[in-house]
């Protein structure tokens, strides 16, 4: 089975993902449960209500019942499995957790997502303390928009991980000049030569890599190869325009970089052909393609890339395509 976590998490504050509300957070933030790095801890650091922990946490509870977090992903798409960490939390860890989903369209308030069709998509399970729990869920195939954290029935959640594929509401992709390379419009990326320092879906992230953190970086190459990433488009399409930045990466861009498109027949076509980069730079290149599925880039040798755009359109075709797989997937 492929390793889940390996794809996007569609809760993390980065993509847009938000804590709306929470039964209680008494002792912790419940906004912790999505920030992007690694918990982190630091013992006897108290404030006024207790051990400060990078994480999510409860009073203890002397009434029935249990606690809740009602999360909007940042990104709605497929939920292949979650990850519930209780880092650092080990005498305060609820013994017992699980996960519903849902499907709203527009912008729902807490308040009138109480009346969604909710789905369990990860059963109430047994919960360690201090530990990363990676839980597939039951329904991969869904679409989904918002999830809600249960535990049983209070204590501490360090973060909560919701790892899928995104599926774009073709709404907003229609008629427009999108670019194909965003995760956020159901790009991905397929394979890559090496991912050291940090992951190539980075490049497909919304907004500026505001670190070479945040970009992808590969480690040194001490041969004579060069490496590469291959992306899936947000559907067939044509590019008109590429950028490639290296924002931030000020000693370890590369050198050069390559595009080469993968056409509906399988037929490969350099679009770009290897071109000088320059460090902490945002490139633009006019491109003129037929109808594209596949990009890969090639960097020399090695280095990273803050961002990747292909600007481009979807046929009719696409659109139409993208629109029944929404639809067949959100009820």
């Amino acid at each position: 089975m492929t390793d889940f976590t390996s794809l996007p998490d569609l809760a993390v504050r980065t993509l847009g993902g938000s804590v709306i509300a929470a039964s209680d957070e008494s002792f912790a933030e419940k906004e912790n449960l999505l920030n992007p790095w690694k918990p982190a801890f630091r013992p006897e650091t108290f404030g006024p209500k207790g051990q400060l922990y990078d994480g999510w946490e409860t009073a203890r509870r002397r009434t029935p019942g249990h606690d809740w977090a009602l999360i909007r992903l940042g990104l709605p798409g497929q939920i292949q499995g979650v990850v519930i960490d209780t880092a650092w939390f080990k005498g305060n860890y609820p013994p017992h957790a699980s996960v519903e989903a849902c499907f709203a369209s527009g912008y729902p308030s807490p308040s009138e997502l109480e009346a969604a069709d909710w789905v369990e998509i990860v059963p109430r399970t047994h919960l360690k303390g201090d530990t990363a729990h990676a839980i597939p869920t039951t329904e991969p195939d869904r679409v989904f928009t918002h999830v809600r954290l249960n535990m049983f029935p209070d204590g501490g959640i360090a973060r909560l991980r919701v790892h899928g594929r995104v599926v774009p509401n073709p709404a907003f992709l229609s008629g427009l000049t999108v670019d194909l390379a965003a995760l956020e419009n159901g790009a991905r990326v397929l394979d890559c030569s090496d991912r050291f320092y940090s992951s190539p879906d980075n490049m497909l992230f919304p907004g500026l890599a505001r670190t070479q953190a945040e970009g992808w970086e590969t480690s040194r190459r001490r041969d004579d190869g060069n490496d590469w990433a291959e992306i899936a488009l947000a559907a067939p399409g044509t590019i008109a325009l590429a950028e490639i930045d290296t924002t931030n990466l000020k000693f370890n861009a590369p050198a050069e970089a390559q595009l080469t498109a993968t056409t509906n027949t399988g037929e490969r076509t350099t679009i770009l052909p290897r071109t000088r980069l320059q460090p902490d730079t945002r490139h633009r290149f006019r491109l003129k393609t037929e109808e594209v599925s596949r990009v890969r880039l090639d960097i020399y040798p090695d280095g990273g890339i803050a961002r990747l755009r292909l600007w481009g359109a979807l046929p009719p075709k696409s659109v139409k395509d993208l629109t029944n797989y929404w639809n067949d997937r959100i009820c």
